[in-house]
């Protein structure tokens, strides 16, 4: 299996392959851009567990009002 982390355009990539990773010219500036897409990412997953949370939160209300006419 090999996924590939493409940074940018113009910027180091890190590959990670057979439970190894090896890296292209992957520099300090690559990383830290790595590092802010992957912290974007999680902002985002947050985002949804919340959103999730939110429906889940809204019916077991609707559960109880039906559960109660």
């Amino acid at each position: 299996m090999q996924t590939r982390f493409c940074v940018r355009r113009g910027h180091s990539a890190a590959v990670f392959t057979s439970g190894h990773w090896s890296t292209s010219d992957l520099t300090s500036e690559g990383a830290q851009i790595l590092i802010g897409e992957i912290m974007g990412c999680n902002v985002a997953l947050e985002n949804i567990k919340k959103n999730i949370n939110d429906v889940i939160q809204k019916n077991k209300n609707i559960i109880d009002v039906l559960g109660r006419v």
